[in-house]
């Protein structure tokens, strides 16, 4: 089952005694650390060059590209987002990602398989179709196509990323009776049903709060 995602607040906690270290800070040639004083602990490092910066650290890798100065895509993108706090864009940002942590790939990649999704769209699919046919159908037939459905395929195994039970959705069918035949779950492909992980949701507020740590710091010099 996916993770919970991080929320701002649980992410703030996350790096309330982190600190900012300028290890490079040259035109779009920056390297930048951010980390709680005497521990590696949910630590992360901002790296850019022309077209591109790669966050690294406790949640994985990831390395994006987009403008030439990234930090600026990071801000512009966030000027297009009203309300105070952090700003994050998940779907877009994750367009622009040339490259994402190769170890344990999908643990801390960008996208999951979400099961609560997954069951929520076979249910809500199962319901429609019950009371689109329920003048067609006994009671004991949609007991059994319920029970079916709960047994072929919301408790199928979850393992291999969700794979399984995809399949186990795509390939299921249930004879009903003669006059409504058999029920399957057509185009079921078409779902999404994945979710952002919670490593690359993390990663995304940290890209966010850095930034606006980077910037701050700068105001200060300038003043």
């Amino acid at each position: 089952m996916a993770s919970t995602d991080p929320t701002e607040q649980s992410f703030l906690k996350h790096v309330a005694k982190h600190e900012m270290i300028t290890l490079r800070d040259d035109g779009v040639y920056r390297h930048i650390r951010f980390k709680e004083p005497g521990t590696g602990n949910m630590h992360f490092d901002l790296v850019t060059w022309p077209g591109y910066l790669a966050y690294s650290g406790d949640m994985g890798c990831f390395v994006f590209s987009r403008l030439t100065d990234m930090f600026e895509f990071f801000r512009t993108d966030r000027q297009y987002q009203t309300g105070g706090g952090l700003k994050i864009n998940l779907s877009y940002w994750a367009e622009k990602l040339q490259a994402v942590d190769g170890n344990g790939s999908f643990v801390k990649g960008v996208k999951e398989f979400d099961e609560d999704l997954f069951s929520r769209i076979v249910l809500e699919y199962l319901v429609a179709w019950i009371r689109e046919h329920r003048d067609e159908t006994t009671k004991d037939e949609r007991r059994e196509l319920w029970d079916d459905v709960i047994e072929g395929v919301i408790n199928a195994d979850g393992d291999n990323d969700g794979s399984r039970k995809q399949i186990a959705a795509h390939d299921f069918d249930h004879f009903v009776n003669d006059e409504v035949g058999i029920f399957e779950f057509r185009d079921f492909w078409e779902h999404d049903i994945t979710r952002h992980t919670f490593h690359f949701v993390w990663c995304c507020y940290a890209l966010a709060w850095g930034i606006k740590l980077y910037d701050d710091a700068k105001l200060k010099q300038a003043a």
